[in-house]
């Protein structure tokens, strides 16, 4: 995932920066704990396909390499 474009996305329900995760192919809002999935490259930034964090699901502090 280009660096230039993690550093202008943000959550679409929040406008909070995003972590991105590159094992899981997610991008993380923290504010609102829902994960947006990567698919081909292309950040599905829409409510409807992000995936809820349970409680016991730890939120990550910034992006893995």
């Amino acid at each position: 995932m280009d660096k230039k474009l993690l550093d202008i996305l943000v959550c679409p329900l929040c406008k909070a920066p995003l972590v991105y995760l590159k094992a899981e192919q997610e991008l993380i809002c923290r504010g609102d704990r829902l994960a947006y999935p990567i698919r081909d490259g292309i950040p599905v930034l829409l409510a409807d396909e992000a995936r809820e964090l349970p409680p016991e699901e730890e939120v990550p502090k910034g992006s893995t390499p």
